[in-house]
């Protein structure tokens, strides 16, 4: 009943979230003003965290990360991801995220309950995740570019720095996780 629930209710959520947003963006077209600071931080952090409901939702009721290619998933460069992961200091986000939200054992749990077929659960959720926070990385680096030409500069920004942390951070989180288990794989199968 629960997952019936959740099939219906986030995506409506989801469309939901893209008339709140385009409300947002309207407003910003149709009556240019000069946003002071405040108003920039506040109106880029609402259209992050909007943008990326709409597709983050879907993917907690549906297998959203089916619509892209296994080729994508698939890891080929893995130095050249541990030398993101390092210099844009990733592992300081993952510490952030575990004191704040994933350090309660319920909220791992339903990623990674500790047996062998979590480890499947685990890169399945890791890939919905990464979708949910790439489509909407590379939506709001578009509205970015859009707000710039508009001569929101504040704006744009604040929408680059909260895209960053809210969208590409956890897309290089993702495919590090994907990256650690995939090692254990090798050592195991040796």
């Amino acid at each position: 009943m629960l997952n019936y629930f959740k099939k219906i209710a986030f995506p409506i959520f989801s469309i939901f979230l893209i008339f709140r947003s385009y409300l947002i963006i309207d407003q910003l077209i149709s009556s240019p003003s000069d946003l002071n600071i405040l108003q920039s931080i506040l109106c880029a952090f609402q259209l992050v965290i909007y943008i990326t409901g709409i597709f983050a939702l879907p993917g907690f009721a549906y297998p959203t990360s089916r619509l892209l290619s296994k080729k994508y998933y698939s890891l080929k460069n893995i130095p050249s991801l541990e030398n993101t992961y390092k210099k844009f200091g990733v592992a300081y986000f993952r510490k952030f995220l575990l004191l704040v939200f994933w350090g309660r054992k319920k909220n791992r749990q339903k990623y990674f309950n500790g047996t062998r077929s979590g480890v499947q659960n685990l890169i399945y959720q890791s890939k919905q995740s990464e979708f949910g926070h790439l489509l909407a990385f590379i939506t709001i680096a578009i509205l970015t570019l859009w707000m710039l030409i508009l001569g929101y500069w504040q704006l744009s920004i604040c929408l680059i720095f909260i895209n960053l942390l809210g969208n590409l951070y956890p897309v290089v989180l993702q495919r590090h996780h994907r990256m650690r288990i995939q090692r254990i794989n090798i050592e195991q199968s040796n």
